[in-house]
């Protein structure tokens, strides 16, 4: 274990893929950086029904419906003045919130360096053209399968689906940076090592597989993926090469680190809350505060008296790339515990 920690803490985080991940951030978080990463989710509608969603379950507040237009963009102008670098708009369905193209305009205005959808696919291409034009650089995207039945299957609702989502796969992937998503459970595993050679294939910047929460089981096989498709994506290449150490995507052992650096610099926006991030959110975690002026403030306190280890939703279900991440901003700030900074225990 501590041999793993010490080539997480040493391992640059560029390394793994995502653009909100760096040294430079972990460097110099603090409670007046620029806000790295903001995720405003915009609906709890959405047209699928996939059986992994975790939805609004267990939420422990009511956040259903969609998000005041209002409070969005007062929230939007909150983030922007912070310094905001890049924005997430989720949900639900984010393509369903008549008002998403404003407030992508509103990002583009402040100067946000990434605007990023995350999105089932199933919009008209006019909206993704839409969107494209007004700014969004990054789409995330779901594909559970590598066949149309399945594929229907997994979105929960009638008709021919899968291959609408397969078709503007390949079409956002031509104009921007897109990736897909993989949500594994145990009727899908099988393919799973398929639906990723496939999903290369379409064009995609990046692959990012994961089982399913509930689940949450080691993904065994898919290092024998061809060299080349491992190549091509490094935050695929990184969960892999966890998966082939035994590593799993969610947990924090003892020998990480028990703080959660990253909310100092990040907030996730749903309703009339903020919360520590999504998935907390899901998960039944308690908002750190309403929406408001002080939210920044409120997220230091938060960070300066929580314990992720002995929190057991962060401990089971906090992700191996937000692990690495407070790891390499806890040794910075010497705030790991002894076990892994110095070979001993606390």
């Amino acid at each position: 274990m501590i041999k793993r920690m010490v080539e997480a803490i040493t391992d640059k985080l560029e390394d793994i893929g995502f653009y909100t991940l760096k040294d430079s951030r972990a460097e110099n978080t603090s409670a007046t950086s620029p806000m790295w990463r903001c995720e405003m989710l915009l609906t709890s509608r959405c047209n699928f029904r996939c059986p992994y969603c975790r939805g609004e379950r267990g939420m422990s507040r009511d956040v259903s419906g969609d998000i005041d237009f209002d409070l969005a963009t007062d929230v939007l102008g909150q983030w922007i003045d912070g310094g905001l670098k890049n924005v997430r708009f989720s949900g639900g369905e984010p393509t369903l919130y008549p008002w998403l193209p404003d407030l992508v305009e509103q990002c583009q205005d402040g100067d946000v360096e990434r605007i990023a959808v995350s999105t089932n696919g199933s919009a008209d291409k006019d909206l993704y053209d839409t969107l494209l034009d007004l700014g969004v650089s990054d789409f995330s995207i779901s594909l559970d399968s590598c066949c149309a039945t399945f594929g229907n299957e997994m979105t929960g609702v009638k008709g021919n689906e899968w291959e609408k989502v397969v078709s503007n796969i390949r079409y956002i992937s031509g104009r921007a940076y897109a990736t897909v998503g993989i949500v594994v459970t145990p009727d899908s595993v099988d393919a799973a090592r398929d639906t990723i050679i496939f999903a290369h294939g379409l064009g995609v910047s990046d692959v990012r597989v994961i089982s399913a929460a509930q689940w949450n089981e080691q993904l065994t096989g898919l290092d024998t993926l061809p060299p080349y498709v491992l190549n091509a994506h490094p935050i695929l290449n990184y969960r892999v090469r966890h998966f082939s150490e035994q590593r799993n995507v969610r947990g924090i052992t003892a020998d990480d680190c028990h703080k959660c650096h990253l909310v100092k610099d990040d907030s996730v926006v749903a309703g009339e809350w903020h919360f520590p991030c999504v998935i907390a959110m899901r998960e039944g975690a308690e908002p750190i505060g309403k929406v408001g002026p002080k939210m920044r403030q409120e997220r230091m306190d938060w960070f300066e008296s929580h314990d992720s280890f002995a929190d057991p939703i962060c401990q089971k279900n906090c992700l191996d790339v937000c692990i690495d991440y407070n790891n390499k901003a806890g040794e910075f700030v010497n705030t790991l515990p002894l076990s892994t900074a110095r070979g001993g225990h606390e």
